[in-house]
């Protein structure tokens, strides 16, 4: 008997307090409960777009749920703690269940279960019993055996002594790989997540814990940065994105991080020889690839290699995918259009990606000119009748919009007309407080059909999430906005004005009547000045532009009579507008504009636009007049060890679920005992899963081991 002072003290109660949580583990229930949250949370992190900045974020949620995405780390839900941790314990649970059952399983993938007795094999739902006249207990168990090995069953005869004499109990199994697969799915699922922790940043993360590497947040040059910001060449796991131009090399990969990004050396070099770009009718890309040169910076070795999607490159262990292209650095040539009075045209060369000051001199107020994008191919639909839904109540026809949606899949509402409008240059203006507007110009006047002239389009915005809004600039008869610009600036004179107008009247009514000549440019004056934006209406806005002229007409005439003053009105302006487009061409020694349709849809569409540019918030428009585009191309470089481990999990899951699914285990007894010259066979069969092969392949036996259908009833 033990000595009860020799125990350890605590143990039992310590014993008692881990059996609990060691059950909660390795249910499968628990382990389904974190399965489940995975789930839900890589569905998250699929739809929800992962290491954008803080702004984008709270461009599309809001401060509160930006905030409160960013505090549950949904905005890099693969790196979190929470996920990492819920993926290591899911491991834990799985491998305890898998250890507590698996010997079970193995166990009983061993066990024939012999030692059955014949009252047992009554009570089985398949039975059959019948007499073997020609067949003595030891020669019926032979045969028997034989029959069933030759079937792909695995027998094993215990002879058995009985009552009436001496007997054999013949034990066979079949499908024995179906509890294989409960340990090979299972196993799977461990091996997947391991993969999965290998592969994931918490190799990356333990550097940070451990290692003292924090991510960078600041800018500047690369070799500026930090060491604590980098990673050695010889990190075991990572995935970054590598940024190539054309003609140049780089060996340091990005990885981002929630709060900032660490540096990742790479032991080789990738240098972009040329980037190659194919499109769809729709400007959607068709092809890219890279065709590259691999220099190993250990033994200078260089290996050309042409990486396109789905066909990446792999050297030293580190896989190089094609994940996207960018611009590598093109260089623009800007031509400034003045807007308004007393700004001067200039060029300013720049480089995509870089920024440079336009002084006081250039501009009324200092400012910074940023170069973001520059897009040579833009295909656009210009099969639209007309911005926005322009839907006309009127017009609704509810029979005919149903079945435009009814009837073949590429059925579409809307008339489609792709067309390649040519390059465009993007551009924010930056004023000293920092605030920035964006712009978008195209390089080419675009024709916008239904019998319009071509126009330059002029975009800007206040903030990328909204939408971009147009300047229309018509064409003029030289091919360019040369005209439109004068014009422009020719508002802003009181003198031009003066002139124009007086030229104005003078065409316009007779020399005998010089009262209403007077009358007539003093209106004429008053229309220009209003619609120039010098002069302020009634209300004391000076806004310009026909909406200006509208406000005066609302102010100054009563309301019967505005609609008859106002085409008066709008009438003598546009023809002291003319007589101002002339006279600016004049001065510029071109000849004057002919009085024919052209003209008059140029000077129609010259006065929306010149209504519209009051309200275009800067002062000049950049025009691209050249450019030398350079490609880049946007490698992810990733080292994966975890990688094989994940495809054997594949590989066994596989296996597992296609073993519980469509392997029966099987399990036949035949109970053999003398009965005269002759013998007496009583058998039965199990299986773990109900169905209608059970009680056909029952049969068959049966008529093959006792040489008879079965006689003691079957069941499936």
């Amino acid at each position: 008997m033990s000595d009860p002072s020799l125990a350890v003290p605590g143990a039992p109660r310590q014993r008692q307090a881990l059996r609990p949580a060691t059950e909660l583990l390795a249910s499968m229930r628990f382990a389904i409960a974190l399965l489940t949250v995975i789930c839900i949370a890589s569905v998250i992190g699929t739809v929800m777009k992962q290491h954008e900045p803080l702004n984008n974020y709270v461009n599309q949620f809001g401060p509160f749920w930006a905030e409160l995405f960013l505090a549950l780390k949904l905005n890099a839900v693969y790196s979190a703690w929470w996920f990492l941790l819920i993926l290591a314990f899911l491991v834990i649970s799985t491998s305890l269940c898998v250890a507590r059952h698996a010997p079970k399983y193995l166990a009983d993938i061993r066990n024939y279960k012999e030692d059955i007795r014949e009252k047992s094999l009554q009570a089985f739902g398949m039975k059959a019993s019948g007499r073997l006249a020609a067949e003595t207990p030891d020669a019926a168990a032979r045969r028997i055996g034989h029959q069933l090995a030759h079937r792909g069953w695995r027998v094993r005869v215990q002879p058995r002594e009985t009552s009436a004499g001496h007997g054999f109990m013949v034990a066979a199994k079949a499908g024995a790989a179906h509890k294989l697969g409960y340990i090979a799915a299972h196993s799977a699922i461990v091996l997947i997540c391991l993969g999965g922790l290998l592969d994931g940043d918490l190799i990356v993360r333990a550097q940070m814990w451990l290692g003292g590497k924090t991510p960078y947040a600041g800018g500047g040059l690369i070799s500026e940065v930090a060491p604590e910001h980098w990673l050695s060449p010889r990190n075991p796991t990572f995935r970054g994105n590598l940024v190539v131009s054309e003609g140049t090399q780089s060996s340091t990969a990005i990885l981002n991080q929630s709060d900032g990004l660490l540096l990742q050396e790479l032991p080789f070099s990738v240098e972009l020889k040329k980037f190659i770009v194919e499109h769809y009718s729709t400007g959607m890309p068709k092809l890219f690839a890279s065709e590259v040169v691999i220099h190993d910076k250990a033994t200078g070795e260089a290996t050309p290699a042409r990486i396109e999607v789905n066909h990446p490159a792999s050297y030293r262990g580190v896989e190089i995918y094609q994940s996207s292209f960018d611009d590598g650095g093109s260089q623009v040539r800007l031509r400034a259009r003045p807007l308004v009075p007393g700004v001067a045209p200039f060029e300013v060369d720049g480089v995509i990606g870089s920024s440079t000051q336009l002084a006081r001199g250039q501009l009324p107020e200092a400012a910074t000119l940023e170069f973001t994008a520059l897009r040579v191919l833009n295909v656009e639909n210009m099969g639209e009748e007309g911005p926005g839904s322009g839907a006309d109540v009127r017009k609704v026809d509810l029979r005919g919009s149903i079945e435009s949606r009814l009837g073949a899949g590429n059925k579409t509402v809307t008339r489609r007309e792709l067309r390649n409008v040519g390059p465009s240059i993007g551009y924010k203006l930056r004023d000293a407080s920092g605030q920035a507007r964006e712009f978008h110009n195209y390089m080419l006047p675009v024709d916008m059909g239904d019998g319009q002239l071509p126009v330059y389009l002029l975009g800007v915005r206040d903030t990328p999430t909204e939408p971009l809004r147009y300047l229309r600039v018509p064409v003029d008869t030289e091919g360019g906005m040369d005209s439109f610009v004068r014009l422009r600036q020719a508002l802003g004179s009181p003198q031009l004005r003066e002139q124009a107008v007086r030229r104005y009247a003078a065409l316009a009514v007779d020399e005998s009547r010089p009262d209403l000549a007077e009358q007539l440019t003093l209106s004429a004056m008053r229309a220009l000045a209003l619609f120039a934006g010098t002069e302020a209406d009634a209300l004391g806005r000076g806004n310009g532009g026909l909406q200006a002229v509208s406000q005066f007409i609302e102010a100054n005439v009563p309301e019967a009579e505005r609609e008859r003053a106002g085409e008066v009105l709008v009438r003598i302006l546009n023809g002291a507008l003319f007589e101002l487009a002339q006279l600016t061409r004049a001065q510029a020694g071109l000849a004057p504009m002919p009085l024919d349709d052209r003209t008059r849809a140029y000077m129609t569409q010259t006065v929306l636009s010149l209504s519209d540019a009051q309200a275009y918030p800067a002062p000049v428009t950049l025009e691209l007049v050249n450019f030398n585009q350079v490609q880049a191309s946007v490698f992810q470089v990733a080292r994966a060890p975890g990688k094989n481990v994940v495809y054997l999990g594949c590989a066994l899951l596989i296996l597992g679920v296609f073993a519980m699914l469509y392997v029966r285990d099987r399990r036949l007894w035949v109970w053999l005992t003398p009965e005269g010259a002759g013998a007496h066979a009583t058998m039965a069969m199990s299986t773990n899963r109900k169905a209608l092969d059970n009680g056909r392949e029952f049969a068959q036996l049966t008529t093959q081991v006792l040489g008879s259908p079965p006689s003691g009833g079957t069941s499936t």
